[in-house]
């Protein structure tokens, strides 16, 4: 796993063998089939483990923000931002590597998308209804740009702070959730 965490994000998921992981590993290709049935397998274990540690994170800070609609907006940008960008690979995997990878992550990232969805949507619950909008394709729209800029600090030459980031997921969320 810890072989794949690094590999998986830099050179990429295409670009690493098992031959590649298992050395690297310092394991047989027999041992890896016995964990693993195959590179793709071993892709979505890594993605899941990242999403489950991330929604730990964000929930966390949510149910201990006040509970206001900026300060669980906040708190939950903030956690997610700073948990992310922490580790780089976890940043790749999460939101490079699972587009990258085809069909190989379509289900996982469905969830994983959805999870933060249902988040959003609980958090905000009181703050959207008000405006008569759908809970669930606003929830779907901020999670969506909260994507976006997470991959713009990616793949940007000069990137943009993770202060830069928070306040402008920040804008984006309260505006899109309700807030004049």
């Amino acid at each position: 796993m810890t072989a794949a965490y690094t590999l998986y994000a830099k050179p990429g998921f295409t670009a690493t063998t098992i031959e590649r992981l298992c050395s690297e590993a310092r394991i047989s290709n027999r041992a890896f089939y016995e964990c693993f049935g195959g590179r793709e397998e071993l892709l979505q274990a890594l993605h899941e483990r990242c999403v489950d540690e991330s929604l730990a994170v964000v929930t966390k800070a949510v149910q201990e923000a006040p509970k206001t609609l900026d300060d669980r907006v906040k708190a939950g940008i903030q956690a997610y931002i700073e948990f992310t960008t922490a580790d780089w690979r976890r940043a790749r995997i999460m939101h490079i590597e699972v587009r990258r990878s085809g069909d190989v992550l379509t289900q996982s990232r469905q969830r994983a998308v959805d999870a933060f969805a249902r988040l959003v949507e609980e958090a905000s619950a009181d703050f959207v209804e008000a405006t008569g909008m759908n809970r669930r394709l606003v929830a779907l729209g901020v999670v969506g740009a909260l994507q976006e800029l997470l991959i713009e600090w990616l793949h940007a030459n000069e990137q943009p702070s993770i202060d830069e980031l928070a306040d402008v997921a920040v804008h984006i969320f309260t505006r899109s959730l309700g807030k004049p």
